[in-house]
């Protein structure tokens, strides 16, 4: 399904461009004029640019020439190589660019129609969760009739050019561009969730088992349509595209535009299985300076691959800044990698692995009451942590690998007033009380079960395996007191019923006034059953757990594992009436009817001890009741303020 799109300033293209077409007259763009505060904000630009349309430039325009290709970006005069890069990496899949690049055959140069020209173009970005559309006139920097950005190695071919240009208003100038991300700009034409892997710190270079997982990895996300981008870190400002004696450039982009398992050797008849070097292809967006190293253009290295094997491999040796290298040295002379997936939602798609999203509009903001406040920082902050915005789902299976993306609002539109850098970021995830439904308040009894790095990057990223259960994940700034939109999106295998907790306690309503309203909470925590053995309870009997308070009933998922189970259950429960004790009862699943095994009353005082007890099961609720084998071993917290949990 198409994405709905938002015009960006309110411009909206066709009837920006039937305007124009009916006056006769070239669009010229009042939001991002022709002059020099389109290029720059901070100092006049060096050169005297003139503003050139591409019928100016050359005799036949077109936005492509013999189709769309990552061989036709030149990076020019701006510190913007990571965007060519994203380029690079977004003219390899059609269905990308085509949404970047709209209805692209209508904005072509029509030579049978040129009264229908109107100078008009528009270009589609994902900011923040919405699609954006952003028209632009064609008018562009040029100095002595050549373009001073981005190009194409085809003069009169302009669709990176104009895409470069779009990108441009988008952030508030042409300077906004100098200097960035190739994840952030992937981020920004597919909507893709961005993992960031840093290859010195986890030591890929010398680990050859990370190695192979991680080529793997790559290897599947580029065949299911990702796109992969690295760089190798400049020790200091001044090491900036230094070039390194195999001839990499330090503080620069570059894009991965192929993964492969290359075969060595000539197959034969008698001998089919030949050896498999792992290679990647790599892209240098200034369109030359190559990789020296082996496997290079030029090395003999390649007299080991079959004339069959090169020609798949499209191997040419010239000096278009397009090389081959093996994985191994990819790890060793690149210090960090983006990985983008383009993340399969879709019902209908058989061919990959279709992913349940769950995704929210978030923000950090700042009040002076601590029940309002959605600004507490990270987790070093204990007094405030928990006012951050909190956001609950659930595992259904029995384990589920869960993707977590947050990302903030990207900060480069504040550049022109002397701001604009990310805010350092990152998340908590807590494994809750399976009947959780408002706002955790203090850490007491829950379990944090996953940290993501903290860093100052636009969008932060965590894989981890959960087991079944209740978690509520908290997305933070840093430091306390920041605010910033984000967005926040979550991929499980089933539905997670992803949603924030906007509550902090019961609601007050009228039936508050007929039932009473909460006057403490109280949270049981059951670790573990022990010795029911001897009602004929066997090893492969199926146990459960089934709490009540007041109307409130909990129930445990059954385990299997016979007379001593551990469940690591968690219920809380707002009660009304503290003098009614919390019944816990222990129950074998069986085909007909299920046997009860006993229980045990919970007073749940705010003055009972909170350390774990062994508590002895028995049979009835009076003062009569007899002793049953076995024991529930048991945490109970509870309080008079129904904001202590």
């Amino acid at each position: 399904m198409t994405p709905a799109v938002r015009p960006f300033k309110n411009q909206k293209f066709l009837n920006l461009k039937n305007e124009c077409v009916k006056g006769g007259r070239l669009f010229e763009d009042p939001e991002f004029p022709a002059s020099d505060e389109s290029l720059s904000y901070s100092n006049a630009p060096p050169h005297s640019i003139q503003w050139k349309r591409p019928g100016e430039l050359c005799n036949d325009p077109y936005l492509f020439v013999e189709g769309i290709s990552h061989h036709d970006l030149h990076q020019g005069e701006l510190g913007n190589c990571w965007f060519v890069a994203a380029c690079s990496c977004l003219a390899l899949h059609q269905a990308l660019w085509k949404q970047v690049i709209p209805n692209w055959k209508k904005q072509e140069w029509d030579i049978k129609r040129p009264h229908k020209y109107a100078g008009i173009f528009h270009f589609q970005f994902w900011c923040l969760g919405d699609w954006v559309d952003v028209v632009i006139d064609d008018r562009l920097p040029s100095i002595d009739g050549n373009l001073i950005y981005c190009h194409s190695n085809v003069k009169n071919e302009f669709w990176c050019a104009l895409l470069e240009k779009a990108y441009a208003k988008l952030w508030g100038a042409y300077e906004s561009l100098d200097g960035g991300s190739t994840a952030d700009a992937i981020a920004d034409f597919t909507g893709a969730v961005i993992e960031s892997i840093d290859l010195t710190d986890e030591k890929y270079s010398v680990n050859v088992a990370a190695q192979t997982r991680l080529f793997e990895q790559l290897l599947q996300v580029h065949r299911r349509g990702g796109l992969i981008c690295c760089h190798l870190k400049a020790p200091s400002y001044h090491d900036r595209e230094k070039v390194t004696p195999l001839g990499l450039v330090k503080g620069h982009a570059y894009s991965v535009t192929d993964i492969k398992k290359v075969a060595l050797g000539e197959k034969t008849l008698c001998f089919g299985k030949t050896t498999k070097l792992f290679m990647v292809r790599m892209r240098n967006p200034w369109g030359k300076r190559e990789w020296r190293g082996a496997w290079n253009d030029e090395s003999e290295d390649w007299n080991k691959v079959s004339k069959s094997e090169k020609g798949k491999l499209g191997l040419t040796v010239r000096n278009d800044g397009e090389f081959w290298m093996t994985f191994e040295d990819w790890c060793k002379n690149f210090s960090n990698a983006d990985i983008c997936h383009v993340i399969n939602t879709s019902l209908f798609s058989i061919k990959y692995k279709t992913w349940e999203k769950g995704e929210t509009h978030g923000k950090w903001t700042q009040n002076a009451d601590p029940l309002l406040n959605r600004s507490g920082g990270c987790f070093n902050n204990k007094s405030t942590f928990f006012q951050n915005p909190q956001y609950i789902f659930e595992i259904r299976k029995e384990e589920d690998e869960v993707l977590v993306s947050l990302q903030q609002e990207d900060q480069r539109i504040h550049r022109k007033s002397g701001k604009g850098h990310n805010f350092i970021i990152g998340f908590e995830i807590f494994k809750v009380e399976q009947n959780r439904e408002y706002r955790i308040h203090k850490l007491q009894g829950q379990e944090r079960v996953a940290s993501s790095i903290y860093r100052n990057l636009r969008s932060i990223f965590l894989r981890k395996v959960l087991k079944k259960g209740r978690y509520v994940i908290i997305p933070t700034t840093f430091h306390l007191g920041i605010t910033c939109d984000f967005i926040l999106r979550i991929f499980t295998d089933v539905t997670s019923n992803f949603r924030e907790l906007l509550l902090d306690k019961p609601s007050m309503t009228c039936w508050n006034m007929l039932w009473g309203y909460p006057k403490g909470v109280t949270q049981v925590s059951i670790r573990s059953v022990e010795g029911v053995n001897q009602q004929g309870v066997t090893e492969g009997s199926k146990i459960y757990v089934f709490m009540k308070c007041e109307h409130k009933i909990v129930t445990s998922q059954v385990n299997p594992n016979g007379t001593n189970t551990l469940f690591d259950m968690k219920a809380v429960f707002y009660r009304r009436s503290i003098n009614k004790p919390i019944a816990v009862q222990i129950w074998r699943s069986k085909l007909m009817c299920d046997q009860f095994l006993g229980q045990v009353l919970l007073a749940a005082s705010p003055n009972d001890p909170q350390e774990e007890q062994a508590l002895q099961l028995y049979n009835k609720d009076d003062r009569e009741a007899e002793e049953m084998p076995g024991w529930v071993n048991v945490k109970v917290v509870s309080s008079n303020d129904l904001l202590e949990l």
